[in-house]
């Protein structure tokens, strides 16, 4: 079974993410979420990207951890410029949280133009300190610009885990719905998306996300090589 499926119909694309398990972002289906969302494009369509029932994306693939340090920038990097081309992708596109979202999982909502989740008893933030990782530079910036600012130092040091409720006040999601209403609700708002003038929409996008997309670009070529990284492991650094 493929992990990462596309579907486009009637102009909307849909993008699932199925591993049957946590649906870790891997460097081979973050090539996946590349490669569909580079069809979208082509096809220009809204897209919506959705997880598993249950579990949207628990985050980077921890075994690649233990692969050496060239393969972990290589999923770092894959995973930082898929939220670059979410942000800058020229049809918007939803995402539609379908449970957990945590860690590299939650940077996802954060890249999208419209976050809609589904209610229950779920987990969504970024948990990188509670598991000792450093959160990256890159995906300080996108909730720099997303999360409300009571919001962002909890959120991003001191590591809180959000209800999906909690997870809207915050600035991970937009709203939400009940679990069995997610998929038509999500298919709703993105033929109301769909109504958009293509060119204005994105012309828009990119000037609102001027500066966040800026300072990502950076955040990219100066943390996530091998010396960049071994530097932010070492000690901490005022940027």
């Amino acid at each position: 079974m493929a992990v990462v499926e596309y579907e486009l119909r009637d102009g909307v694309a849909t993008i699932a993410l199925d591993d049957g398990k946590v649906n870790a972002l891997s460097v081979e289906t973050l090539r996946e979420l590349h490669g569909a969302l580079e069809q979208a494009a082509r096809d220009e369509a809204v897209t919506i990207l959705r997880g598993r029932e249950g579990c949207f994306s628990a985050g980077f693939d921890t075994r690649t951890f233990g692969e050496g340090a060239e393969r972990v920038v290589e999923m770092l990097t894959l995973g930082a410029t898929l939220c670059e081309r979410i942000l800058s992708h020229p049809r918007p596109v939803l995402v539609a949280c379908s449970g957990h979202a945590l860690a590299a999982g939650a940077f996802l909502p954060l890249s999208a133009d419209a976050r809609i989740g589904a209610e229950g008893p779920f987990q969504i933030g970024l948990n990188e300190a509670r598991i000792g990782l450093t959160v990256p530079w890159f995906a300080i910036e996108l909730a720099r610009a997303r999360l409300a600012p009571a919001h962002f130092d909890r959120a991003v040091g001191c590591a809180h885990v959000y209800d999906p409720a909690g997870a809207v006040a915050a600035g991970f999601l937009d709203r939400l719905v009940p679990a069995e209403a997610l998929r038509e609700e999500s298919l709703a708002a993105a033929r109301s998306l769909a109504e958009l003038d293509a060119r204005a929409h994105h012309a828009s996008k990119l000037r609102v996300r001027r500066e966040q997309l800026r300072a990502l670009r950076e955040a990219i070529e100066t943390e996530l090589t091998l010396d960049g990284l071994a530097t932010a492991q070492a000690e901490p650094a005022a940027r």
